[in-house]
């Protein structure tokens, strides 16, 4: 092609909005950033917000292929593959790297102070030795907060007035981790004044579980309240299922689990901050560096009802609390 014929062509791709065929324009650097994600990559939850973060980033003018490569990892709750595949994202020298929980983040911190992090659910950053303020996050990680520890309260309430017979709740949370006690604490402070027994149980695994939610449900008057955490989220069937058998009224933090028979949850959208995230990590690939990025809080909680899961408990939600309510399942 000479150099009239050229200068033609871009004159004629201005005129009908075309783009230009990629021979044509201008060689684009391609940009490599890692995910690392709590769940497995069968899962319909996890796949509903790596997609959200993958639209997001298109949303931004990055595409796969073109100027992006992204490296997806899938921890599914497991410590050892967290470590293992936070060292190979390391390995390949992405541009930034998006972490999906507490456990997930811990194990890129292990591996890399520089490379820029960019962190979703996480409950307490600064206790956790993340960050160094909200405001300031003072290293190469910054992202988003699942909520502050006062919320979990709530649980405690909205519990107490769908079952107002209950008296006591097995409290499942993750030990190992901060916001595990964090979340505990918290419920602990507001219980009292419900008169509600607290009874902790472990989520390591499914036998646990399934031990402790038997021996819990031997006395009447039983519920439970499920805390944050990648292990519950990973062992969110089985959870349901214990419940259901037990029939104890349950609440949960994470919509997803109403969709699958869970009776009600409260808590922030949790597809959004991916969306959110896919912005930061535009902005950390545009220059800007995560110290500059301040700590995001969610915008919004959510009342989730399952009606079904209600009826079959024996329970009929008052016309008060349906109307709090921001989606009801049937």
């Amino acid at each position: 092609m000479d150099r009239r014929q050229f200068i033609a062509l871009i004159g004629g791709a201005a005129v009908t909005g075309q783009v230009l065929p990629a021979h044509a324009q201008q060689n684009e650097r391609v940009r490599r950033i890692g995910a690392l994600m709590n769940l497995s990559a069968d899962d319909p939850e996890g796949n509903a917000r790596s997609t959200a973060f993958t639209n997001g980033l298109q949303e931004l003018g990055w595409s796969a292929g073109r100027n992006l490569r992204i490296d997806y990892r899938w921890g599914a709750g497991d410590p050892e593959l967290f470590r293992k595949y936070a060292a190979e994202l390391v390995a390949l020298a992405p541009d930034a790297i998006l972490a999906t929980g507490t456990p997930v983040v811990e194990a890129l911190r292990g591996v890399t102070r520089t490379v820029p992090i960019v962190f979703v659910t996480v409950i307490d950053p600064v206790g956790a030795g993340f960050v160094e303020s909200l405001a300031r996050p003072g290293g190469n990680a910054t992202g988003f907060t699942l909520f502050e520890y006062g919320m979990s309260g709530k649980w405690v309430e909205f519990l107490r007035e769908i079952a107002p017979r209950v008296t006591r709740a097995a409290v499942l949370r993750d030990a190992a981790i901060g916001s595990g006690t964090g979340q505990l604490a918290a419920i602990q402070a507001v219980a009292p004044a419900f008169g509600l027994e607290l009874i902790p149980i472990g989520v390591q695994d499914v036998g646990e579980i399934d031990r402790s939610i038997t021996a819990f449900a031997r006395q009447p008057n039983g519920s439970l309240i499920v805390t944050a955490s990648t292990l519950a989220l990973v062992h969110r069937e089985p959870i349901i299922a214990f419940a259901a058998k037990h029939m104890l009224p349950a609440i949960y933090g994470d919509r997803t689990f109403i969709t699958i028979g869970g009776l009600l949850s409260y808590g922030p959208n949790r597809i959004d901050p991916y969306r959110r995230a896919a912005a930061y990590i535009d902005r950390i690939l545009k220059g800007e560096k995560p110290v500059d990025l301040p700590i995001q809080a969610p915008t919004k909680y959510e009342l989730v009802i399952n009606i079904k899961t209600a009826r079959t408990l024996g329970i009929t939600v008052s016309p008060a609390l349906l109307a709090r309510a921001d989606e009801i399942i049937e």
